[in-house]
């Protein structure tokens, strides 16, 4: 198994799943239907950019009109 550093500017489906509070399988249906971030196959692991993750987050941030309300 490979060593995970978070010095690394790539995510495993794991961290990425651990960062956003979903589970493995649900990263990965977002990525079969192309709404969950970017992500790079590498072997047998998809990995994803950190810098994609965050971009692909505040995407959605400012998409959701009804968190825009509660901030104002």
């Amino acid at each position: 198994m490979s060593e995970t550093s978070t010095t690394s500017p790539f995510m495993t489906t794991k961290e990425l799943a651990d960062h956003v509070r979903k589970t493995p399988s649900t990263i990965r249906g977002w990525r079969h239907r192309g709404t969950g971030p970017r992500g790079t196959k590498v072997g047998r692991e998809v990995l994803y950019r950190r810098d994609v993750v965050a971009a692909w987050l505040r995407q959605r941030e400012d998409a959701d009109e009804i968190g825009q309300r509660a901030t104002a």
